[in-house]
């Protein structure tokens, strides 16, 4: 009789694992940073990839100026800003998630989902219009 049950209510956390659950959040997070530097890094790939093809025009034909600048500085800055702004997403879905880990409960929030991948469907439609672009201006 005053065995522990290991039936919990459904969303309900067994106290005995809270302390695993927030070392999984912390890692969830830390895969999150690691996502998002490497999607800023991306992006300074992107933006320094105008000012190589600008050198690269120049030192093959020096009497001929560069004047187009093309959108891959805007593009790999917008790709850097996104990096950031999942970043942020990522603190605050963290201290959510940590909360309701304090508490006892499990919270799924499908929105979470669905927002971040709309996020990287724009960016990804962003990088293949700038490519067929560019190849079409090669």
């Amino acid at each position: 009789m005053g065995r522990k049950s290991s039936i919990h209510e459904k969303g309900q956390l067994d106290p005995d694992k809270i302390e695993s659950e927030i070392l999984a959040n912390e890692r969830t997070f830390l895969a999150w940073v690691r996502t998002n530097i490497a999607v800023m890094t991306l992006g300074f790939v992107i933006a320094r990839f105008s000012v190589w093809m600008r050198e690269v025009s120049a030192r093959m034909n020096p009497q001929i100026p560069v004047q187009r600048l093309g959108i891959s500085a805007p593009l790999g800055e917008c790709m850097i800003g996104l990096g950031a702004l999942l970043t942020i997403f990522a603190a605050w879905r963290y201290h959510v998630v940590n909360r309701a880990i304090k508490r006892g409960e499990i919270e799924a929030d499908p929105r979470m989902v669905v927002a971040v991948t709309v996020a990287i469907l724009v960016a990804a439609t962003a990088v293949i219009a700038y490519m067929i672009i560019s190849e079409e201006l090669a």
